[in-house]
C-alpha cells in the first residue's frame, strides 16, 4: 500500500530522511535517503508493515515467522524468494527500530531491540549476496544498507523527532 511520490506525507518523508541523513548524519547519499523515505511511505499503512502472507492468506505478524511462513506465489524461484524475503525482513527491522524502537522493549521478555538490529544487518547482507545488478534495489544498497544499518536506525529516529516537530504525531503502539 504505497503512496504516491507526489503525495504531501510521501514528500514530507523525503525532506525529514534528506535532512536527517544529509544534515544530521553526513550521510550524502541520496539513493539511500530515497529508499528509506520510500519505506517510510510502503510502511505507512499497517497492511504495509505486515504485508507478508501465509499460504492461507493470513498475514504474518512475527518476524520469526516470516522466513519460513512467507508465501510469494507459486511462480516465484526459491533464490527470488529467498531475497524478496530478507529485504523485507530488512525493512521490517529497520522500520521497528528506527520508528518505535520501544515497543520492541515493552512487548519483550528479552533484547528483541537488539535481535532486530542483528537480525536486520543480517537480512540485508543476505538480500545482496542473491540480487543481480538489473535488481532494484541494487545488491551494492543492500549492502551499504546492511553496513550502516545502525546509522540508518539513528537517522529514523531523527526523522521521528522532526516529524513530531512538524506537527505530526506517530502513535506509541
Amino acid at each position: 500500500m504505497n503512496i504516491r511520490n507526489d503525495h504531501p506525507l510521501q514528500r514530507l518523508f523525503a525532506g525529514l530522511v534528506e535532512h536527517a541523513f544529509m544534515a544530521d548524519l553526513g550521510i550524502c547519499d541520496p539513493k539511500l535517503a530515497d529508499y528509506i523515505g520510500n519505506l517510510l511511505g510502503e510502511f505507512v499503512h499497517v497492511d504495509g508493515i505486515f504485508r507478508m502472507q501465509a499460504l492461507d492468506g493470513t498475514a504474518i505478524r512475527e518476524i520469526s515467522r516470516v522466513q519460513a511462513d512467507a508465501y510469494l506465489g507459486p511462480d516465484i524461484d526459491e533464490t527470488t524468494r529467498r531475497r524478496v524475503v530478507n529485504r523485507y525482513v530488512g525493512d521490517f527491522t529497520l522500520f521497528w527500530t528506527g520508528v518505535y524502537p520501544e515497543q520492541l522493549r515493552l512487548r519483550s521478555r528479552g533484547d528483541r531491540l537488539h535481535e532486530h538490529l542483528i537480525q536486520g544487518k543480517r537480512s540485508y547482507g543476505i538480500a545482496s549476496e542473491l540480487s543481480s545488478s538489473k535488481d532494484d534495489p541494487s545488491p551494492t544498497l543492500l549492502r551499504q544498507l546492511s553496513a550502516e544499518f545502525e546509522s540508518c536506525v539513528h537517522g529514523l529516529q531523527l526523522v521521528r523527532a522532526g516529524f513530531a516537530q512538524s506537527g505530526g504525531d506517530l502513535p506509541n503502539n
